[in-house]
C-alpha cells in the first residue's frame, strides 16, 4: 500500500523532486503538498488509503479531529470513507480564529468527546498535534493517536537547532500518542530505487545524502 501510494502522489503531483526549502530552513530534495490533491477524485482517492492505513493498524477510536487548515478537508473526506467502509465516526475540525456570531467559539462539528483520532497531511515539528492535543483536553476529550500521509523520519528543530528525534517520535513518546502514516521515508526511497525521475537522475541519491544527514534511527 505505501508503494502505491507513493506512486498516487507522484502521479497528483503532490509528491515532487528537486530542491525546496523547508520550515527548519533545510534544502530538501523532494517537497510532500498535500493541498495539490485538490479534486474529488484525488481526495476521494486519498481517503481510502487514509481508511485503509488505520484499519490496518487496529488502532481503535470515537472520533475523527482535523486540524485548520488542511487537517479539514482530510478529516472530512476520512469520516466520509470510513463511513462508506460501515465505521461511521464523528466528525469536528477547528477555526483559526474565534467566531463571535451564530454558534460561536473555535470548534465546529460533533462535540469532542471520548477518544480523538488527529488527522494531518505531514507532520514537521509537533506544533500541529499539540494545539490540537490542548483544544481537544479543553473540551474533556482524550487525544488517543494520529493519522498523518507522509513520516519524513527526520530530525526535528528545537529553538533552531537539530535534535536526535522525529516530530513522529516526539509525538509517541512524550505525548503518549499512537502514531500511524501511510507511507514514510524509507518508502520514497524505496520507490526511487525501481523508478527514475524525469530530468532528475540523481533523485535517490539525493534523498539518500539528505536522510544521512538529517535521519532518524527508527525506535
Amino acid at each position: 500500500m505505501a508503494l502505491d501510494f507513493v506512486q498516487f502522489a507522484v502521479d497528483c503531483g503532490v509528491l515532487r523532486f528537486g530542491e525546496f526549502k523547508t520550515k527548519a530552513g533545510r534544502m530538501s530534495p523532494y517537497f510532500f503538498n498535500a493541498g495539490l490533491f485538490d479534486d474529488g477524485a484525488k481526495l476521494g482517492r486519498l481517503a481510502q488509503f487514509y481508511a485503509q492505513r488505520l484499519l490496518t493498524s487496529g488502532i481503535e477510536f470515537d472520533m475523527i479531529f482535523g486540524p485548520a487548515y488542511k487537517g479539514i478537508p482530510l478529516g472530512a473526506a476520512l469520516s466520509v470513507e470510513l463511513a462508506r467502509l460501515g465505521h461511521n465516526k464523528p466528525f469536528a475540525y477547528n477555526r483559526k480564529e474565534a467566531k463571535d456570531h451564530g454558534e460561536g467559539g473555535t470548534l465546529v462539528g460533533a462535540p469532542l468527546k471520548g477518544r480523538v483520532l488527529i488527522v494531518d497531511d505531514v507532520m514537521s515539528a509537533g506544533t500541529a498535534v499539540r494545539e490540537s492535543i490542548s483544544l481537544i483536553q479543553s473540551a474533556g476529550a482524550t487525544a488517543h493517536a494520529v493519522v498523518i500521509a507522509l513520516d519524513r523520519q527526520e530530525k526535528a528543530t528545537e529553538a533552531g537547532r537539530d535534535v536526535d528525534h522525529s516530530a513522529v517520535q516526539y509525538v509517541r513518546q512524550q505525548l503518549g500518542l499512537q502514531v500511524c502514516a501511510i507511507a514514510q521515508l524509507s518508502d520514497l526511497m524505496h520507490y526511487l530505487q525501481q523508478h527514475s525521475v524525469p530530468g532528475l537522475a540523481d533523485a535517490h541519491q539525493r534523498v539518500l545524502a539528505y536522510r544521512e544527514r538529517y535521519g532518524v534511527n527508527d525506535l
